[in-house]
């Protein structure tokens, strides 16, 4: 069935168009114009949103959880209820993301991941409840076991382990090749060999949890790192005679970087640093969420680990670990601190993370031939729609 959807205004995000229509056909646009250009065919259906902004899905490519649900434990069952929540933030797509945990655990959780992404490839509806979306797991994201001992946040130290092309293999069949992202601290013995493995399988190779100077950053971009996970937190601080990590990650133009924007993590003014340094094109949005988000304060699971949720902040043992931030609030939030339009601050959530892991031919904009999936906002931000493979209205 042939859908059109209208606004007062898209973004694909690169450009605006007013006026929009969008033409969707069995979950793909099958054409993107203006009302000022072409007319609404007779028979279509007509879907008019008045006056919000259609932008593309959010895309979080770092996320632990929601909804009482932590990815590393949660069955393939209760996936499409932690995707409801995401859809009604405004994300069509994530990556489930792990924390360093036992070998074994995390090889199990890593085959109910795979299991949940390859149902929600199998899907034709958007892991679709009626007329519910639900945001879909696109591929993992591994955030350990290869970090930092002196950067490792609240990652338990017997669960870390130096990088092997063997160990990361194994984490790879886990998966059933299901790995898009990997972290890992450069400076480690090894790295070097895993990160240029993890590259030549298209895996997205961020630097983080890293304690690294400014060389070892460098050769970790060298060897195929084109990322930095949640810039600022765990890594080694910027000093102006040893810059460290934070150097090569805010100055290289090639290299993208993810920032957690909860105005807890990093502050205000100190996001609106990071904003200038990575620009427009360069600054990626994350939540870095828990089983917290969208819960009441209390005690939630982080991969093997419990977190304790109050004021806003998730810590253990008083050490922040992960957040309750949702992605919405994320684009407000830049809009606010670093006074940056809507349509860049969207751009940070979709493109931008699309862009750097490589899902751009179906995620991240809107264009004939991509997923009918984005998020209908209101002119400050807030969610009112989101649709996934063309359902959810």
């Amino acid at each position: 069935m042939k859908t059109v959807f209208a606004a007062r205004s898209l973004y694909t995000p690169l450009e605006e168009i007013p006026n929009p229509l969008v033409f969707v056909e069995n979950g793909v646009i099958t054409d993107l114009t203006s009302r000022s250009v072409r007319e609404i065919p007779a028979n279509t259906a007509l879907i008019d949103f008045a006056d919000a902004v259609i932008t593309p899905g959010f895309v979080d490519i770092h996320m632990h959880g929601g909804v009482g649900l932590d990815v590393m434990q949660a069955s393939e069952a209760e996936m499409p209820h932690l995707g409801k929540f995401l859809a009604q933030h405004g994300v069509t797509g994530y990556f489930p993301t792990t924390v360093a945990a036992p070998i074994d655990a995390t090889c199990a959780a890593l085959e109910r991941i795979a299991n949940a992404i390859d149902a929600g490839q199998a899907s034709t509806k958007g892991h679709d409840d009626g007329n519910a979306p639900q945001a879909r797991p696109l591929g993992i994201h591994l955030e350990g076991p290869f970090l930092s001992h002196a950067r490792r946040g609240v990652h338990a130290p017997e669960n870390l382990a130096l990088p092997t092309v063997a160990l990361f293999d194994r984490l790879w069949q886990a998966a059933r090749g299901q790995v898009r992202m990997l972290t890992i601290a450069p400076e480690l013995p090894g790295a070097m060999e895993v990160i240029a493995e993890a590259a030549r399988r298209q895996v997205l190779v961020s630097i983080g949890h890293s304690d690294a100077d400014l060389n070892a950053a460098q050769a970790g971009v060298r060897a195929g790192a084109r990322h930095a996970t949640h810039t600022f937190n765990a890594m080694r601080p910027l000093d102006h005679r040893e810059p460290g990590i934070l150097a090569e990650v805010l100055t290289d133009t090639g290299v993208s970087a993810d920032i957690i924007v909860d105005g807890i993590h990093v502050t205000p003014s100190v996001v609106r640093i990071f904003l200038k340094a990575k620009g427009i094109e360069g600054s990626v949005l994350i939540t870095d969420a828990t089983a917290a988000a969208g819960m009441p304060e209390g005690r939630y699971q982080l991969g093997t680990m419990m977190v304790d949720v109050k004021n806003g902040m998730c810590t253990i043992d008083g050490k922040l670990a992960g957040s309750v931030l949702t992605m919405d609030r994320a684009v407000r939030n830049v809009m606010e601190f670093g006074r940056w339009s809507l349509q860049d601050a969207v751009r940070a959530a979709t493109l931008n993370p699309a862009r750097a892991a490589g899902l751009t031919q179906r995620y991240g904009s809107l264009a004939s031939g991509a997923d009918a999936s984005f998020t209908v906002l209101s002119p400050t931000g807030d969610v009112r729609k989101t649709i996934v493979q063309g359902r959810g209205f």
